[in-house]
């Protein structure tokens, strides 16, 4: 897989396909850039390298339908005010206007394509679609992990007619730090998985049963575990259909003589609530009528010495119900622990990311990912296709 540090664009037409798909409130004000900010050194090199170039992204889930709101519009401004030049908004991403843009193009100006799933053909990844977008440019790059497992257009099929192709500097680094620590990693390796439902992570978890040292099991999926082993679990969120799973995971760890760690005391309430009244029980002694949110303050200690213990740690997915203050503990005190270990410390997911920023400790990790669904992906051994078709 080339990078655009490896291919010469000077001056020419760079298609670069990037993950703008922000949150904005009503007043379609963007009220989280890090998806803009994580893709600027991308935009600024080629910029340096007086590349023509061409960003193109989705926004939501417009259906193929031209929906104003989902209109690209807000970050070609917003993007404006980071690079401190003019960044120019094509009425669409392909069409007779948006090619005579492109066409005038100078050497280090900046258009903005506007949103790809206004096209249906996007999501179908249809080539006569990709091949207009590839008539756009002369090198095509890809700098969008968020959606490089995706079967898209503007991530697959546009690179089976581009004259050259390569991958994007945060592609590459995605790629590296996944590398580091699951190809090559510094042991222990810890995996820490949590998160609402273990079917969504079943892949990565058995997969990740064949590198790691060490397992952390929290969250409300880690009530799925405890409830195969014997335990009740209450009103607690359990996958009944997964219970056979959760237990060849355990049977498997206790093969291959993988430490598993799971909850020895929650804290549990009643109601799904942040004003709920709650108590902290062993794992054994939860009642009827109560359900497990947070990991315990006992389990909580046992997890951190695992962590203070690793060199290599990989985190997806909470401790509990962070977003409400009674049960934030146990996510957030394994926030510090891992910000504190001195380890290579890759975190992915959304729920762990905003638990990180949360905690103010965003900045104390190696590396945080830019897309969940990309990040498991790479932890279910699977290839990406927004690489794979780099290589081809």
């Amino acid at each position: 897989m080339k990078t655009i540090k490896e291919i010469d664009i000077t001056g020419k037409r760079v298609f670069i396909r990037v993950d703008f798909n922000v949150p904005m409130d009503a007043a379609q004000s963007i009220t989280d850039d890090i998806r803009i900010r994580t893709s600027l050194p991308t935009i600024v090199y080629a910029l340096e390298q007086g590349a023509k170039v061409i960003l193109a992204s989705h926004l939501g889930r417009p259906k193929g339908k031209r929906v104003p709101e989902m209109s690209l519009a807000p970050v070609a401004k917003h993007l404006e005010g980071l690079l401190g030049r003019s960044v120019v908004m094509a009425p669409d991403c392909v069409g007779e206007e948006t090619e005579a843009m492109v066409a005038s193009m100078k050497g280090g100006e900046v258009l903005l394509l506007e949103n790809l799933r206004y096209h249906d053909e996007e999501q179908a990844n249809d080539a006569l679609f990709a091949s207009r977008l590839a008539g756009l440019c002369e090198v095509y790059i890809n700098n969008a992990f968020a959606v490089s497992h995706r079967v898209h257009a503007s991530v697959a099929a546009i690179t089976e007619t581009v004259a050259e192709k390569g991958a994007g500097l945060l592609l590459e680094t995605e790629i590296d730090f996944y590398n580091k620590a699951m190809e090559a990693p510094v042991r222990p390796l810890v995996a820490i998985i949590g998160g609402a439902k273990i079917s969504s992570k079943l892949g990565a978890l058995t997969n990740m049963l064949g590198v790691v040292d060490k397992v952390i099991i929290g969250g409300a999926m880690a009530s799925t575990f405890l409830k195969a082993q014997g335990l009740f679990m209450g009103n607690s969120l359990v996958e009944d259909d997964m219970l056979a799973s959760a237990l060849a995971v355990i049977t498997t760890c206790r093969q291959k003589g993988i430490p598993l760690y799971l909850p020895l005391d929650g804290v549990v309430a009643r109601e799904f609530s942040a004003e709920a009244d709650y108590e902290v029980v062993p794992v054994d002694a939860i009642s009827e009528g109560t359900m497990m949110l947070d990991i315990g303050p006992e389990t909580g200690a046992v997890y951190a010495q695992v962590v203070k213990e690793a060199k290599t740690i990989v985190w997806n997915g909470p401790m509990g119900a962070f977003e409400m203050a009674p049960f934030s503990h146990g996510t957030l005190n394994l926030v510090k622990a891992v910000a504190e270990a001195d380890a290579l410390t890759v975190v992915g997911g959304g729920d762990t990311d905003v638990a990180l920023h949360m905690a103010g400790a965003q900045d104390k990790v190696s590396y945080i990912s830019t897309g969940g669904g990309a990040f498991l992906t790479l932890m279910e051994g699977k290839p990406l296709p927004g690489v794979t078709y780099l290589e081809v």
